[in-house]
């Protein structure tokens, strides 16, 4: 398993991958997921910031400038189950197959902890996760929701 004290770093083209939250732009992160993604619009700081808290967390950087360009979150128990959200490329860096890298880093960083099941939600990027082996539920009549809809 990987050690949480010392994060992994991977590679994509010009971007580095890590789970170091200290190198987390939660500014960056706060804007682009309350103003741009549908998800998460209007999305308070404070909230934003116990999600992150509360999360493993995974950002892509500019290898040259160390900007963020991508973020994704993973809610874990890290023996079971995890849930991957709030997945946001920066429009710049969208084209450049860094969301897919973003996401296999996820699953291969998960993939040691044995977990049963990895799910997320979405409207629109369902090829994305499709490359990286996720699939539609196959028996989604299973499945059921507490809180806003």
């Amino acid at each position: 398993m990987t050690n949480p004290t010392t994060p992994p770093v991977l590679t994509h083209s010009a971007y580095e991958i890590s789970t170091d939250p200290g190198r987390l732009d939660r500014a960056r992160i706060h804007l682009w997921l309350s103003t741009d993604a549908y998800w998460a619009l209007d999305r308070p700081r404070d909230t934003q910031d116990r999600a992150i808290d509360g999360s493993l967390n995974f950002a892509a950087y500019h290898r040259e400038t160390g900007e963020i360009a991508a973020y994704a979150r993973v809610v874990t128990d890290h023996a079971t189950f995890a849930w991957l959200c709030d997945v946001y490329v920066d429009r710049p860096a969208r084209g450049t197959g860094l969301g897919t890298a973003l996401v296999t880093a996820v699953r291969d960083h998960m993939e040691p902890y044995g977990l049963r099941r990895i799910l997320l939600a979405t409207d629109d990027a369902h090829g994305v996760y499709e490359k990286v082996g996720f699939e539609s539920l196959r028996n989604p009549d299973k499945w059921m929701a507490l809180g806003r809809h």
